[in-house]
């Protein structure tokens, strides 16, 4: 079933990519509707059972989904592409299939290896896409999303995970393009503080996220050595 999910999400990535008609946008939205309501049903309340707070995941992510429903209800996120952050794009989008990679090199194999229809892979490719798609996109889900992966951090320590550090890696760059495009370059009237200083205030959470990243994998890393 995973590999018919991945296999779904190539086909309907490079039909949006080609061109973005009105039925690509709609089968995009319903695929991530499905794809956000099997991580919340299948990965958390079945399979997840005996973890704690697996509810809580399950519910999270069930919002998620109730999100992208109402997207597609409404018709808010278009995916259009502005051709600015192309190549950053294609990064995230390739790094779900650089997970089990990891976990194959850490002498793991199926199930106990990370897959590409995941949670931390599936934030990835969907950050990746919404990037790539940026002209208008929800920003309640784009949130929603960096504050898994950066909640995520304490998570990939805790539980020696180090696939899930290419999640945080990339948010931190996606968050602040995301905000400072969407939020800050919309800004035309005075603001206090000004824009300028929100805008510093962006760069210095992203930075101290990083650090604390950085921190957390030098950790973990010593440990392995």
């Amino acid at each position: 079933m995973q590999i018919g999910i991945i296999l779904a999400g190539i086909i309907l990535t490079v039909l949006l990519y080609r061109k973005s008609r009105r039925w690509n946008v709609i089968g995009m939205k319903i695929y991530l509707i499905v794809l956000y309501l099997w991580i919340a049903i299948a990965y958390y309340s079945i399979y997840c059972a005996e973890r704690s707070y697996n509810n809580v995941m399950a519910i999270f992510w069930g919002v998620l989904a109730a999100s992208w429903l109402w997207d597609l209800i409404a018709g808010y996120t278009t995916f259009e592409s502005n051709q600015k952050h192309t190549k950053l794009s294609w990064v995230l989008l390739i790094l779900p299939f650089v997970y089990p990679i990891i976990s194959l090199l850490r002498g793991m194999s199926f199930p106990e290896m990370t897959s590409p229809v995941m949670p931390c892979s599936v934030v990835v490719f969907t950050i990746g896409l919404m990037l790539m798609f940026s002209r208008k996109v929800n920003l309640f889900i784009v949130l929603m999303l960096c504050h898994w992966s950066v909640i995520g951090i304490s998570k990939t320590f805790y539980f020696n995970i180090p696939e899930d550090y290419l999640l945080t890696c990339a948010t931190i760059p996606a968050v602040y393009i995301f905000l400072k495009e969407h939020f800050l370059s919309e800004i035309h009237e005075v603001t206090k503080p000004q824009a300028k200083y929100l805008n510093w205030f962006l760069v210095v959470v992203c930075i101290i996220v990083g650090v604390v990243l950085l921190g957390s994998m030098f950790v973990t890393f010593a440990k392995v050595i």
